[in-house]
């Protein structure tokens, strides 16, 4: 059961860092240090969007409008960083 416990801890980690990769890439393309005219950039930039889209669409509608602030990924994070907290708190049981 701690083989399991681990994997998901380890897609959880991968689900983090691709967030990350995902804000602050679109920091980076909304200051105009990297445009979407490349081919590399915008293709990372696709399938970073494609991967976390469905993530974040279902917290979108939930959340109130913000003015074009959009605060599904800090949303997503907070819940990708609690659910690595419970999993790793509750691990204790599985032994």
């Amino acid at each position: 059961m701690l083989s399991i416990i681990q994997i998901l801890l380890l897609i959880l980690d991968v689900v983090w860092f691709v967030m990350i990769a995902h804000i602050i890439m679109s920091w980076l393309i909304n200051f105009q240090v990297l445009n979407l005219r490349q081919p590399l950039v915008a293709t990372i930039w696709d399938g970073l969007t494609r991967l976390l889209e469905p993530l974040y669409e279902p917290i979108r509608r939930v959340l109130p409008p913000m003015g074009g602030l959009d605060l599904a990924p800090l949303v997503a994070l907070i819940a990708v960083y609690a659910l690595r907290i419970i999993l790793i708190n509750n691990a204790p049981a599985f032994y």
